[in-house]
């Protein structure tokens, strides 16, 4: 059974930090891993994303050089590194892995989500 298990959400005041972390389990083959955020009334949006096989990272275009994205391959975990936190970074954040069970075709698998709220 696929389980992703996100900790680390909360309050913080604007300029502050927090570290989410995603501990996946039951996954064979992780191929990309990711956090996604949303607010209400709007789409899911990519927030960053680490590709296994290389390494490579990608982020918005709004969080880049204050986020980071990271894994740790012993723990199946991913996390995400907030610094100088806004506002407008308050939503939900979910992490994702796109990865397969076994020989079954690779698809996404999501979290139940972890609520991040920047305010004074």
């Amino acid at each position: 059974q696929v389980q992703l298990v996100e900790s680390g959400g909360g309050l913080v005041q604007p300029g502050g930090s927090l570290r989410l972390a995603c501990a996946a389990s039951g996954i064979s083959s992780f191929l990309n891993m990711g956090w996604y955020r949303q607010t209400p009334g709007t789409q899911r949006e990519l927030v960053a994303v680490l590709v296994s096989g290389g390494g490579s990272t990608a982020y918005a275009d709004a969080v880049k050089g204050r986020f980071t994205i990271s894994r740790d391959n012993a723990k199946n975990t991913v996390y995400l590194q907030m610094n100088s936190l806004k506002p407008e970074d308050t939503a939900l954040y979910y992490c994702n892995v796109y990865g397969r069970v076994g020989w079954a075709t690779p698809r996404n698998y999501w979290g139940q989500g972890t609520q991040v709220t920047v305010s004074s």
